[in-house]
């Protein structure tokens, strides 16, 4: 599994201004084949801190994510964000089975 976690900073007003960008985008990459998870998220702490957090089959189904048309109008509506700061991260991970 691919886990990548991205962190972006703005301002609470940009990030509301590309709140309908981001419900697509959540929604046309959860329909992904090979997507577990694509969930974005505001800091309850610091609203000017946006987080998404993505699960993928593999790195084949991430990289065809990264092909997709919504992909690209996403990409297009984020210029808007003025973001501050950007962190991408991406893991191989595999899920473990913790004792109760």
């Amino acid at each position: 599994m691919i886990v990548v976690n991205v962190l972006i900073e703005s301002s609470a007003a940009d990030i509301a201004s590309v709140k309908d960008a981001i419900a697509v985008m959540e929604a046309a990459s959860q329909a992904e084949e090979g997507c577990e998870d694509y969930t974005f998220s505001v800091e309850l702490n610091n609203p000017n801190k946006l987080r998404v957090t993505e699960k993928w089959s593999s790195a084949e189904a991430l990289v065809a994510h990264f092909k997709t048309s919504h992909m690209a109008t996403f990409q297009a509506a984020m210029v808007s964000l003025n973001a501050t700061s950007r962190e991408l991260n991406f893991y191989e991970a595999t899920p473990i089975d913790m004792p109760s």
